[in-house]
């Protein structure tokens, strides 16, 4: 199988530099295969769109070709590519014996002089006309850096794995990058993730984009109750989520008028709560104008108060749309390791405080009934004030194809 680039125009001679990257869970799909194939291939064709690159997909492998001047950026492109488990930088050699030695030999001399004592050789015969086996290929591929005491073979605890795959060429190589594994952004319908200036909800919709989902962001801004650091972090964070998302649009909708409205009308035990059931309105009228399927949160249950079992409840009855919360039964300790992972803890934990911290009260309520709870929010006669605020959102877009043209320009 194989997706090749269709770029008329390109002189692909100069492509010195070649990268495969190890497909994962989509390998194990059926006949809809070509579907997700096609979407990876789409997404890091389109988020290497400024960047002299070719990528195509074959037997199970996503292959990019650039200049030397691109490896960088295609680089960068790659740690962010939700779809494949990870990626290699390799040397393409013809499928013969002694050629394959010597790239080995050269790759041993390499990571020796980077302080390697030890290797481990791991072939994969992919063309199964090549008249060596894989275990064949691993004795002699390995000879001249064996016997000639560049470094000793270590198949159980080696400092450095050299890897041959045979294919259309041989290629080699000796360092891997893990990656997002998942399946690719677009498979799985469209999100609306409210995204905080906190931990979770970046993580969260981090977590929907893994499953192939498309997601777009909402913000709720309490100005100057929130200060301009606080959107400024948000929009940091949606930034991030762009680029392993491919793309999204951060929608900022300024609640102070909103937020005014439940301390001059709610019980006080109840704001937290009502300022949510107020975002799930305006979400609502979001997720229909963007064609939404889900509503997406980072809440946990028994994190906070608003996030007991009876106050997720009432949550999600303001809900017209369903609602996924991937992190509903993680730890803090377990968000924050993915938070770093993915680059937006630093940011996460910067001192800006969003609008729920600033109006929470002292003595939140715990278990809210659901009756009441309604009564309380129709008495507020905050619809309109949600509407306005709806009406004069602010839309920013961001996306990993322009990351890539800010960050490395046109190559």
């Amino acid at each position: 199988m194989s997706f090749n680039s269709g770029r008329e125009g390109r002189n692909l001679s100069g492509y010195t530099q070649q990268y495969l990257g190890k497909l994962g869970e989509l390998t194990l799909k059926g006949a809809n295969k070509k579907v997700f194939e096609k979407q990876l291939v789409k997404n890091a064709r389109q988020a290497l769109d400024s960047v002299q690159a070719d990528v195509f997909l074959r037997n199970g492998r996503l292959y990019v070709r650039c200049t030397e001047e691109s490896c960088e950026a295609v680089e960068y492109v790659l740690d962010r590519l939700i779809g494949i488990t990870g990626w290699a930088k390799v040397r393409a050699v013809e499928k013969d014996i002694d050629e394959i030695r010597r790239t080995v030999c050269e790759l041993c001399v390499k990571a020796r002089d980077s302080g390697a004592r030890t290797f481990k050789l791991e072939a994969r015969r992919e063309d199964k006309s090549f008249p060596m086996n894989s275990y064949e290929i691993c004795v002699e591929a390995a000879g001249d850096a064996s016997d000639g005491g560049i470094l000793d073979v270590d198949v159980h605890n080696p400092d450095v794995v050299v890897n041959v795959e045979i294919r259309d060429r041989a290629y080699v190589y000796s360092s891997q990058h893990r990656t997002c594994r998942g399946l690719p952004v677009g498979v799985s319908g469209k999100g609306l993730l409210l995204l905080s200036g906190g931990l979770d909800s970046p993580v969260a919709g981090y977590r929907m984009m893994a499953r192939g989902m498309k997601v777009d962001c909402v913000y709720f801004h309490s100005y100057p109750y929130t200060s301009e650091e606080a959107q400024k972090k948000v929009e940091d964070l949606a930034k991030i989520l762009g680029d392993y998302g491919c793309e999204t649009y951060l929608n900022v909708i300024s609640f102070t008028d909103v937020q005014m409205q439940i301390k001059k009308s709610s019980p006080e035990p109840f704001a937290t709560l009502m300022l949510r059931l107020c975002m799930m309105k305006a979400a609502n009228m979001l997720a229909e104008k963007i064609h939404a399927s889900a509503i997406i949160t980072g809440e946990s249950l028994g994190q906070v108060a608003s996030q007991t079992v009876e106050n997720l409840a009432l949550t999600e009855s303001f809900a017209e749309h369903p609602l996924y919360r991937p992190l509903i039964g993680q730890d803090k300790e377990e968000i924050v390791s993915v938070a770093e992972r993915i680059g937006t803890y630093g940011i996460s934990i910067l001192p800006y405080e969003d609008c729920c911290v600033l109006f929470s009260p002292k003595h939140p309520v715990l278990r809210a009934d659901l009756d009441e709870a309604r009564k309380i929010y129709e008495g507020m006669d905050v619809d309109a004030l949600i509407q306005k605020a709806f009406d004069e959102r602010q839309i920013i877009h961001y996306s990993l194809e322009d990351t890539v043209a800010g960050k490395f320009g046109k190559i």
